[in-house]
């Protein structure tokens, strides 16, 4: 029992590990920067992951420590809160979605991130007390959300297509 703790516990750093660096790799593209709160989403790709090969658990602990560490790492509360609201938000849409049948990983991967846009916008909402954003800003970002999600969820689909393959599947 010992040891598929301590596999869960480095599997689950790894994880962490692995979306901290798709963040910072994300952080590199001039996109993020010309249209604020616009990425890849490279990180819910390891959320996909888990969700579909790990479970529900893992997911929000995965969730919950890649928000803590940006945090640690990037030095911004705000930026925290954002990702927790659009990562709550984010995953709890997913898990809902990934149980309905016909709904592909990459509809949920849209989906997803649809709602990571959704809860950040409330939390700038609720945090800057600017509810126009609703009507202003969040339309560009579910526009963005689609296509990225659905990158992302092509992505995620090809990695566990070959992970399953490889035989490393719980």
């Amino acid at each position: 029992m010992r040891n598929k703790r301590a596999q869960s516990i480095a599997l689950s750093g790894l994880l962490t590990s692995l979306m901290l660096v798709f963040g910072l790799i994300e952080r590199q593209f001039p996109l993020t920067a010309a249209i604020p709160g616009v990425k890849l989403g490279l990180a819910n790709s390891v959320l996909l992951y888990s969700l579909y090969m790990l479970g529900v658990k893992q997911s929000f602990v995965l969730m919950l420590l890649k928000a803590l560490m940006s945090w640690l790492i990037y030095t911004n509360m705000n930026a925290m809160f954002y990702s927790l609201g659009g990562g709550l938000f984010s995953l709890v849409v997913m898990i809902l979605v990934s149980r309905m049948k016909g709904v592909s990983i990459i509809g949920v991967s849209a989906l997803g991130a649809v709602f990571f846009n959704v809860g950040q916008i409330l939390v700038a909402v609720f945090m800057l007390n600017t509810p126009q954003l609703i009507f202003t800003y969040l339309p560009i970002l579910m526009i963005s959300g689609v296509v990225t999600g659905v990158l992302t969820g092509v992505v995620a689909q090809m990695v566990m297509k070959h992970l399953r393959a490889m035989g490393t599947r719980r």
